[in-house]
């Protein structure tokens, strides 16, 4: 499930320390999870995201999740635009499965336009548009999208060495119940299309800046994967 349980581990952020970090409008944080997936086998974990101030500058957002034989790890450094924007510089993924690894690179070239993406020691350049996003970065963009109101959002994602548009439309309010607390939570769809044998529903508490509190995405082959909020720090 490469893009499965990858796709979505999302959307949290840092405080601002040091003088020359961009202000982002979103409290920052880090956000532990309690996490539940099958990946052939049934596992439970916890999932960490951060998201940290850099000393040269620009940010650092990190999501990882572990349990028993599995672990993955998604790292992206980006800069906060005043545009209100997010824009990614590098993206780092890991995956190790029962022995099993994956990693993956993708580097942005704003000047020429183009990521680099390295998969199995093998890079390949594609030219991009201005707005591009990683397949974590987009998770940042989405919260400030949310807190702007939109109700509808597309994003164009450098994913797997391809330009993929990613869709999302908020379907409704339910109030979910986490190991942290009861949130009134806005319920948001990922839009793959009348026909697809995937789903991905996420919820954001608006109460939090629109932190994710829950995740669920079941894919084509039956294989779940699960997130609920279960402890939060802020500064």
């Amino acid at each position: 499930m490469r893009s499965g349980f990858t796709a979505i581990l999302a959307g949290c952020m840092l405080a601002l320390s040091p003088a020359h970090a961009e202000e982002i409008p979103i409290t920052g944080f880090k956000a532990i999870y309690t996490t539940a997936f099958d990946m052939g086998i049934s596992l439970s974990g916890e999932a960490v995201r951060e998201l940290k101030p850099l000393p040269e500058g620009g940010w650092h957002f990190s999501s990882s999740a572990s349990a028993l034989m599995a672990s993955i790890s998604e790292k992206t450094r980006f800069h906060y635009l005043p545009s209100d924007s997010i824009r990614p510089d590098s993206y780092r993924y890991h995956r190790k499965v029962l022995g099993k690894s994956r990693k993956a690179s993708v580097d942005f070239d704003w000047v020429q336009q183009q990521v680099t993406t390295v998969v199995k020691d093998k890079p390949w350049k594609m030219e991009v548009p201005a707005g591009t996003q990683d397949k974590l970065s987009y998770q940042l963009q989405m919260r400030l999208d949310l807190l702007a109101g939109k109700t509808e959002m597309t994003y164009a994602v450098a994913d797997g060495g391809k330009l993929k548009e990613y869709r999302f439309k908020v379907t409704g309010e339910e109030e979910i119940e986490t190991p942290y607390g009861r949130y009134t939570a806005v319920r948001v769809m990922r839009d793959r299309g009348e026909d697809a044998d995937r789903e991905t529903l996420i919820w954001f508490a608006p109460e939090l800046d629109y932190l994710i509190v829950r995740l669920e995405q079941t894919e084509s082959d039956g294989k779940t994967y699960a997130l609920l909020l279960k402890k939060l720090e802020t500064s």
